[in-house]
C-alpha cells in the first residue's frame, strides 16, 4: 500500500500542477499526461491484482464497486481528477489498525482531498467556458468551499457539462 500511496501523491502533485499552470510547454503538457495515464494503469493492475487474489471475487467486486467505477471512468480531462478519489482507499487501508486514527485521518483527509481535486477540476472545466464565473484557481476553491458548507452564495456556479457533474459529484 506504500507504494501506492507514494504514486497517489505524485498523481495528484501532476494533476495540481498541470491544471493551473496553463504556461506550460506541450513537451510539459504530454510528460504529465504520461505520469497521470501510467499511475492510473498500476492503479487499475492494483485492483486487478486485488480482485485476482479475492477468495470470493463478486463480494469484492460489490464492495469495490466505487474503486471500479473510478478505474473506468473516461479519460475526460476534467473527471479523470476524480481518480484521485481511490487514494481515500488506500489511505484507509494503511490505517485500519487504529480506528479512532483511521476515522480522523479518513474524514478530514477525504473532506480536503475530494475539495481540492473539485477545485482543479472545476477550474478545469470552466476556465475557458464562455459566461464562466470560475477563472482562476481562487475562484475554484471559493467555489469548493461554499459548496461543501452548503453556504452556496451563487456568485460562482459552473456552466458547463463537466464542470456540473463535478458539482453533483461533490455535493454528493
Amino acid at each position: 500500500d506504500r507504494p501506492l500511496t507514494a504514486l497517489a501523491v505524485v498523481f495528484l502533485a501532476a494533476y495540481a500542477w498541470q491544471v493551473p499552470d496553463t504556461s506550460l510547454s506541450p513537451a510539459a503538457v504530454d510528460l504529465l499526461e504520461g505520469v497521470l495515464t501510467g499511475i492510473w494503469i498500476v492503479f487499475g493492475v492494483d485492483h486487478l491484482v486485488r480482485l485476482w487474489l479475492a477468495h470470493r471475487k463478486w463480494r469484492f467486486v460489490g464492495t469495490h464497486v466505487i474503486d471500479l467505477a473510478i478505474l473506468r471512468l473516461p479519460m475526460l480531462r476534467q473527471l479523470r481528477a476524480l481518480r484521485v478519489v481511490t487514494v481515500i482507499s488506500v489511505l484507509n487501508r494503511q490505517l485500519r489498525h487504529d480506528f479512532r486514527g483511521r476515522v480522523a485521518v479518513y474524514v478530514v483527509g477525504t473532506v480536503a482531498l475530494v475539495g481540492f481535486v473539485s477545485a482543479l477540476a472545476v477550474l478545469d472545466a470552466e476556465r475557458d467556458a464562455p459566461d464562466s464565473s470560475i477563472t482562476s484557481f481562487g475562484d475554484s476553491l471559493w467555489w469548493t468551499i461554499t459548496t461543501i458548507s452548503t453556504v452556496g452564495y451563487g456568485d460562482r456556479y459552473p456552466v458547463t457539462t463537466e464542470g456540473r457533474i463535478v458539482a453533483a459529484t461533490l455535493m454528493v
